[in-house]
């Protein structure tokens, strides 16, 4: 058994879609019209195959007050992994990414916190020991 799709609220696709895209550097590999909203998936363009990340509207009534407990709180919507923090952070800042948490070690990790234009934290780790 493995992960196929998981998934984050967004609060308006087409903007989410370009975010992930242009500024993460994710692809695009689903946008599937389904009523009003979009099935709306991004991959790593290091693994295409892999794990889709479903860019969902957060129109139900529960999410809004999810998200907003869970951003006034500063906890992460969603942690991606990256091979080089400081370069993401670097890239993405000059990029004009808003970061809550600039890097820093904590505990295995290395990590920052990116505010995503879509009503989400996101996590960026680095596993400790692994290219500084």
């Amino acid at each position: 058994m493995r992960i196929y799709v998981t998934n984050i609220f967004v609060d308006d696709q087409t903007k989410a879609l370009d975010f992930y895209t242009r500024k993460l550097g994710f692809e695009l590999k689903n946008d599937v019209p389904v009523g009003e909203h979009r099935w709306l998936t991004v991959v790593s363009k290091e693994e295409p195959g892999g794990t889709e990340l479903l860019l969902e509207p957060s129109d139900h009534r529960a999410v809004a007050p999810y998200k907003n407990a869970l951003v006034e709180d500063g906890i992460p919507a969603a942690s991606f992994q990256v091979d080089d923090l400081e370069t993401e952070y670097k890239r993405l800042e000059a990029a004009g990414v808003r970061f809550t948490q600039r890097p820093m070690d904590e505990g295995p990790v290395r990590m920052a916190v990116l505010d995503d234009t879509c009503g989400n934290l996101i996590q960026l780790i680095q596993m400790a020991g692994e290219q500084e």
